[in-house]
């Protein structure tokens, strides 16, 4: 009888399928176990199993590098096998080569990606059967078993397959010929100078250097504030001077406190000081949402923010909670939403979080007063590609963590705990104290109901560094026991650390001025949740950048890199917009509208560009200019 290889992306995800499907055993081999029983064959890749490679009559060794052999474009691509995974692909291939296996099922992710893993293993191993495509947006039972029921044809999936081969390929043309060439430039006199290039790290790169660069070209400016004690009937609290007819100008250093002569402010404060005042002020009561989900950009930049980890060594943590303590889902995930038939999951997630003393009290609170609903904002699959958000499992506890392994799996259990509770409710106020026409502003918020922050440990009453204030009543008038002027002077932009760095590779699409690519850039940034910590790590090991402390600094080979890519007229390798552009018309591809070869027509021609222009450029570097508006603090 014939039966059907199902191959996933994961082991985990393979598992899952068989649980769904029924009546299989587990297959123990030495590269990795699988699942057989009479109609199904379940097995797995560990991620991406195949790479392209430099088909070896064009390759010339590293060292070698020159211009003679540029640009490289092979009329077709091979493949290799990734060394740490080929047992697993010679396994995939034992499988798919048997007699008995008539048809096979691509239940990779649901994704660009996920297509691509399986085409390569379908092309490494020359597979031959009919293809269906599996897929699957959430891992319940019963969404496995539906999507079974409405599998995709292989015509259907062409299209996503065709993109996805595209992105590959121009990745590696754009990447081998622009490192090579920029390569070739720096060595031309001598010695071996890697100088690496690609779509997504050298953006990335030119992001941290333009910082660097505002932050050299930085003066500071002094500026004085006017600060005054009030004292009344109640008690006392503080105010600060600001001009309340002020609006933003083109002098990005202004602000409404800020006073610009010495002189000014202490006409003020001599003018106040000792003087009655009148007070007003208006009361709010705000509403605070719980944050949503983690997805791994937003955890690893809150690890980094909280504990300092970078966010190569967040997703390893990750990673294992999920892989080796099987207590978290996946892990490489852009989606801070669960599928919209999670909702039971989850109230057994919570359940199970119960068990766990520090979140005994908290995570049944949602359970039992009924706050677990399929609200769309928690529960939305359409707001779901490949992945769900991060999460606790609801098969098993935690045990045995090491410390950073149980700080990784805390910070996503309150999240997810959190995303329950009500909203926080703040009553803020704004107060104004009118000294001789001189305006005073004082802040102050009191929390009514902390809601979601309860699980963080906090409870009603003042918060933030003004606290609560003494009562006033509508026009009561105070008196300036004390006013005095605070000398102060602009900043200029902090460093990059990783966290920030990680928030400005995904809201890259914000640096685009044209708006289709901005738009084709909204979910994705510069790189991808997977690759954003590699890609930073990769920067840090070629030394463009340098970790100091928490911040990144980019060093004078990052200057230099850049320089040369504008002297060389091919800026768009350090721009957002090339990966906007990309996605743009790869987003074509998928829907039809536009033709592989005519995409990869374009990449062939940038590559040639980026070799000639390198070829023919005869100076050393061009200097970067600052910004023209610098963002002062």
């Amino acid at each position: 009888m014939s039966k059907t290889l199902i191959i996933a992306e994961k082991p985990s995800v393979a598992t899952d399928i068989q649980k769904a499907l029924g009546g299989m055993s587990r297959v123990k081999s030495d590269a990795g176990d699988y699942f057989e029983g009479e109609q199904y064959v379940v097995a797995s890749a560990v991620g991406h199993l195949l790479e392209l490679a430099v088909p070896e009559k064009y390759d010339v060794k590293r060292g070698k590098w020159t211009f003679a052999h540029l640009p490289l474009i092979p009329p077709e691509f091979t493949l290799k096998p990734i060394a740490k995974s080929e047992s697993r692909l010679k396994l995939l291939a034992k499988l798919i080569r048997r007699k008995d296996i008539g048809c096979l099922i691509n239940a990779c992710d649901a994704g660009r990606e996920g297509e691509l893993i399986f085409r390569y293993i379908v092309q490494a191993t020359k597979a031959k059967q009919p293809i269906k495509r599996l897929w699957l947006q959430s891992m319940t039972q019963s969404s496995i078993r539906s999507a079974f029921e409405h599998l995709r044809s292989d015509q259907e999936m062409q299209p996503l397959a065709q993109a996805a081969r595209s992105r590959s390929e121009a990745d590696w043309l754009v990447g081998i010929n622009g490192t090579r060439a920029m390569t070739a430039f720096n060595s031309k006199n001598g010695g071996f100078f890697l100088t690496t290039v690609g779509r997504v790290q050298t953006p990335t790169l030119a992001v941290v250097v333009s910082r660097e660069v505002e932050i050299r070209a930085f003066k500071p400016r002094d500026y004085w504030q006017v600060e005054a004690d009030f004292s009344a009937s109640a008690g006392e609290y503080a105010g600060v001077w600001f001009n309340p007819s002020f609006k933003k100008g083109a002098d990005l250093d202004d602000k409404a406190d800020r006073i610009w002569s010495g002189e000014k402010a202490q006409e003020i404060r001599a003018k106040c000081d000792g003087k009655t005042g009148v007070v007003r002020e208006t009361k709010k009561r705000v509403k605070h949402a719980a944050p949503p989900l983690f997805d791994l950009t937003t955890l690893q930049r809150e690890a980094n923010n909280r504990f300092g980890y970078t966010a190569k060594t967040t997703l390893a943590l990750a990673q294992a909670l999920y892989e080796k303590h099987k207590v978290l889902s996946y892990p490489r995930t852009d989606a801070k939403c669960l599928p919209t038939d999670y909702v039971e999951n989850a109230r057994s997630t919570l359940s199970l979080l119960t068990q766990l003393p520090q979140f005994a009290s908290l995570a049944g609170k949602p359970v039992f007063n009924g706050w677990v609903k399929p609200d769309p904002r928690i529960f939305n699959t359409a707001k779901i590609s490949d992945h769900f958000a991060l999460v606790p499992l609801p098969d098993h506890l935690p045990a045995k963590l090491s410390e950073p392994e149980a700080k990784i799996y805390d910070l996503v259990a309150r999240r997810f705990i959190a995303v329950f509770y009500p909203a926080c409710e703040v009553d803020e106020t704004t107060r104004v104290t009118e000294v001789e026409g001189e305006c005073f502003k004082t802040r102050g918020n009191v929390m009514v109901d902390p809601g979601w922050r309860a699980v963080y440990g906090m409870a009603a009453g003042a918060m933030g560094k003004d606290g609560a204030l003494p009562a006033v009543s509508e026009g009561e008038r105070v008196r300036a026991l004390k006013a005095e002027v605070v000398k102060k002077a602009t900043v200029p932009p902090p460093r990059y650390t990783e966290a920030t760095l990680l928030s400005a590779m995904e809201g890259a699409g914000r640096m685009v001025e044209d708006d289709e690519l901005r738009s084709a850039m909204q979910e994705k940034g510069i790189g991808t949740p997977a690759t954003r910590a590699a890609i930073i790590e990769g920067l840090i090991v070629q030394k463009y950048l340098i970790r100091e402390g928490r911040e990144l600094r980019p060093t004078a080979k990052a200057f230099e890199l850049l320089s040369l890519l504008k002297g060389l007229k091919v800026e768009e390798l350090s721009e957002p917009a090339l990966t906007g552009e990309w996605e743009s018309r790869l987003a074509q591809i998928e829907h039809g509208t536009l033709s592989r070869d005519e995409f990869m027509a374009g990449i062939r021609g940038m590559t040639e560009k980026i070799v000639e222009a390198a070829r023919r450029y005869e100076g050393d570097s061009v200097p970067i200019e600052a910004p023209v508006h610098l963002k002062h603090r």
